[in-house]
């Protein structure tokens, strides 16, 4: 009966129950039937409105097998469903995705690998297949969720393993080629969606063994038949894909769970990992969006703040990377605050080794210590090493900001810094972060071109960089020297000049020069004496080694080649001659190996600078000064004072005139059209500035030999003395020099009280002026001139009457002339002229 009644009921079913159960041999080893299969998909076609039934049918039969076990049933379930979907466009198409999704789904929930594959398989074709409309109601946040599970496989089996973690990347770059173009799908970019893609294809590519290839833009590793199988070249295809995918709103999104996965797999030390995600990132992302990379990396340094030296460091280089491919292209806005950032953790590295370093003193093993010290130093280089590459990429027009900005960082004493605390980190932090600034200006200037020298060395960068020039430290000197050279060379003559000495043949240097434009005259006569300054009381310090006068040497030649015309030649060799008077005189007791240097570098300067001019009379003269030299005293000669064990006399003989440049002698050669040789006869004498005063006299204090301050003292007293003029006698030196003690220069050097006084005086005259009278302002400004006008009087009355006369003297009054006598023993003579 049950048999009859199942025959009598067959017909009676539907035709694409009929049509779906004929695709399904009696043994499933036969496999797909595939003239049934060909009137199944006809059916289909020709009545698109069954679609939606026979997939719920086809999924009802494969759910059925899936619990049976019936694999080979499964299989060709899914193959009938594949050819389907790629044989039906349609409008009505909708519903049997669904059903086909759900199959899908079945089968990825299932423990088999085979399934788990198969329906990965399955799922990337409908993934390739474009739809014609979008989808409304469709998400996939079931299939991220398995894929990502996928992607971490742990099966036993190594082979399995690798399967499955390729079939679940497969299916995430399914999700993501799916999803991306299609706007109604923008929720894939949400943070919990990218929470599970970004880190399953970092964990597969973690596994590649070929980390040098990994960020390379020229060998891109996508996999060829062998390299399909490769899990981690397969991940780092789709994640290059999904980067490159990322509109301008869904970067912040992309790029955070990167830095979540390296901090939670501790991969920032080492950082090879790191390193080549960010390249891969940088090179596949839109370039106006690589900003938002960098933001993200400099905020995920400021969490890390207070984490471990290595892990700051790793994280510092691999901004590095980020800023040299950025920098070639768009950087947004971020310049400055890239800038901004790395200065403030290298100023809380310098903290940090600092304490570290008190902590080591106190009681901490002198090992560990060293160690955390040489760590931040490791930091504090990587974030130097950043700041000159990004600086050094920029355009010139953003590079010289960003040089202004670094050098409004540095801490100068005597100028006001609102971003370091000099008194909290003392002496040695202050000179530390100078040197690694200076440092880092060095790389951020090397290949500026500039067509102005005002343009590139304006009032506000040049006052401080000049200042720190001035400080008792070689090496801080050094780097200001080599600051000045990178910006004032702009015809890469350096690399000819390098080392001082005498250069018997200058023009087979080929040295590259231009006429001086009237921009740099300009800027010689504003700034010239700066300058010269700079290079005299720079050249007279006693810590100066072979390094510095190499240096000297090479700005007085820049000088000349850059900024030279007829005017300052002769200021530059009234700057040599001072320097020589300066050595011969040695007013400050100086080291004889200084006195020698300055020698040796007076005399390979004019022997340069003669040959520039191409004057013969002056070349003759300056040659016979260094043949004698050779002869009689090679220790004033570059090439021999900076020898190793050169022999050192006890003094210097002034009398032997032959052995030094003669001002009448450089004069008379000079004569004629073209220089004005009389200002020789003028000796030069360096404009000392306050701000040069107050570093001088703060250095001073901080010295504790009684010697250094007995051999400065008449420095000090030549600097810090005021003379008020007044009519009667002036009092005597001594006893303004004995009135000068610490507790006078300590006052003079706080300007805090000062600064306060003076903005409350500001204040009070703007007050006036805005509020007073009219004639209450023209009476202040009346007695204001009268007042000068008085004073103007005495001074001339001091300075222009003769002296006192026993015969008296004639004065001027009211039109009447008067004769006053004075009584010789009134009147007062010079000591000398008493006996």
């Amino acid at each position: 009966m049950p048999a009859g009644v199942c025959g009598c009921c067959g017909p009676l079913r539907p035709r694409y129950k009929r049509l779906v159960d004929n695709i399904f041999p009696e043994d499933p080893k036969d496999g797909l039937s595939k003239s049934d299969m060909e009137k199944l998909t006809f059916y289909a076609v020709s009545a698109p409105e069954k679609l939606d039934r026979i997939g719920a049918y086809l999924a009802e039969r494969l759910s059925r097998d899936v619990v049976r076990h019936r694999y080979g049933y499964v299989v060709i379930a899914m193959e009938a469903l594949d050819q389907l979907l790629m044989a039906c466009h349609s409008q009505s198409i909708k519903p049997f995705v669904e059903s086909f999704l759900h199959m899908v789904a079945k089968l990825l929930e299932s423990r088999e690998p085979d399934l788990q594959v198969l329906g990965t398989n399955s799922f990337v074709k409908f993934a390739n297949i474009e739809e014609d409309t979008p989808s409304y109601h469709r998400r996939y946040d079931f299939f991220v969720s398995q894929f990502s599970a996928m992607c971490h496989s742990t099966h036993e089996d190594t082979e399995t393993r690798t399967r499955i973690r390729v079939a679940g990347i497969k299916g995430l770059q399914g999700v993501v080629r799916k999803t991306v173009n299609d706007e109604l799908q923008a929720i894939i970019w949400e943070p919990q969606h990218m929470d599970k893609l970004i880190p399953s294809m970092l964990f597969n590519m973690q596994d590649s063994e070929d980390l040098d290839r990994a960020g390379h833009p020229s060998t891109p590793s996508v996999a060829g038949q062998d390299g399909e199988e490769n899990p981690a070249a397969l991940a780092e295809s789709c994640f290059r894909e999904l980067l490159g995918r990322a509109a301008y709103g869904n970067m912040n999104n992309a790029v955070r769970p990167v830095l979540v996965h390296l901090d939670n797999h501790n991969l920032w030390d080492p950082n090879e990992f790191a390193v080549s995600c960010f390249r891969i990132i940088m090179y596949s992302i839109q370039a106006q969006h690589s900003h938002h990379v960098i933001q993200q990396v400099l905020n995920h340094l400021d969490t890390h703040n207070k984490n471990t030296p290595r892990v700051r460091a790793g994280i510092v280089q691999v901004l590095l990377e980020t800023v040299a491919i950025a920098a070639k292209g768009s950087v947004g806005p971020t310049v400055l605050e890239v800038f901004n950032t790395l200065l403030k953790h290298l100023r809380m590295s310098v903290d940090f080794e600092l304490g570290e370093s008190s902590r080591r003193n106190s009681n901490i093993s002198v090992s560990s210590g060293r160690g955390k010290e040489s760590e931040e130093r490791i930091v504090q280089n990587a974030i130097i090493q950043t700041i000159g590459f990004f600086g050094g990429n920029l355009p010139d027009y953003q590079r010289a900001e960003v040089m202004m900005f670094i050098m409004g960082k540095v801490p100068v004493y005597g100028t006001p810094c609102h971003t370091l605390d000099t008194v909290k980190i003392g002496h040695q932090g202050t000179k530390r972060i100078q040197t690694m600034l200076l440092s880092s200006l060095i790389m951020v200037t090397s290949g500026f071109k500039s067509k102005s020298m005002a343009a590139a060395l304006p009032p506000p960068f040049l006052d401080p960089l000049f200042s720190i020039s001035l400080m008792e430290d070689s090496e801080l000197r050094q780097l200001v020297l080599e600051i000045l050279h990178n910006i004032i060379d702009r015809h890469d003559n350096r690399a000819k000049l390098r080392g001082i000495r005498i250069i018997p043949n200058v023009a087979a240097l080929k040295i590259k020069r231009e006429k001086i434009s009237k921009q740099d005259v300009a800027f010689m006569k504003k700034h010239g004496q700066q300058l010269y300054r700079h290079i005299y009381l720079g050249s007279k310090e006693e810590d100066n080694v072979h390094k510095n006068f190499e240096l000297l040497f090479t700005t007085l030649a820049i000088l000349t080649i850059e900024l030279a015309n007829e005017e300052v030649v002769i200021d530059l060799i009234r700057l040599a001659i001072a320097l020589q008077d300066m050595a011969l005189a040695n007013e400050e007791n100086m080291p004889m190996f200084i006195r020698c240097g300055i020698m040796a570098l007076v005399a390979a300067y004019l022997n340069f600078l003669s040959q520039m001019i191409a004057n013969p009379p002056f070349c003759q003269h300056i040659s016979k000064v260094i043949e004698l030299r050779n002869l009689d005293a090679p220790y004033l000669l570059p090439e021999h004072i900076f020898r190793d064990k050169c022999p050192i006399p006890e003094s210097l003989d002034k009398e032997d005139r032959l052995l030094y440049f003669q001002t009448a002698d450089m004069t008379e050669c000079l004569a004629g059209p073209g220089y004005n040789a009389e200002r020789l006869s003028i000796p030069y004498v360096p404009q000392v500035t306050v701000l040069y005063t107050v570093g001088k006299i703060l250095h001073r204090c901080k010295q504790t030999s009684r010697d250094r301050l007995t051999r400065r003292k008449s420095f000090v007293d030549t600097i810090s003395l005021q003379v008020d003029i007044m009519s009667n006698s002036l009092p005597d030196k001594s006893q303004l020099a004995e009135e000068i003690t610490f507790e006078t220069l300590k006052k003079a050097i706080d300007t805090t009280g000062l600064e306060e006084q003076e903005r409350e005086k500001r204040r009070q005259v703007m007050e006036k002026f805005q509020k007073a009278p009219f004639e209450e302002i023209a009476a202040h400004c009346e007695s204001k001139a009268n007042m000068l006008h008085d004073r103007l009087a005495q001074i001339f009355e001091l300075t222009i009457r003769p002296p006192p006369s026993p015969s008296g003297v004639v004065s001027i009054s009211a039109g009447h002339t008067q004769h006053q006598s004075v009584p010789v023993y009134e009147m007062k003579f010079p000591d000398l002229c008493v006996y």
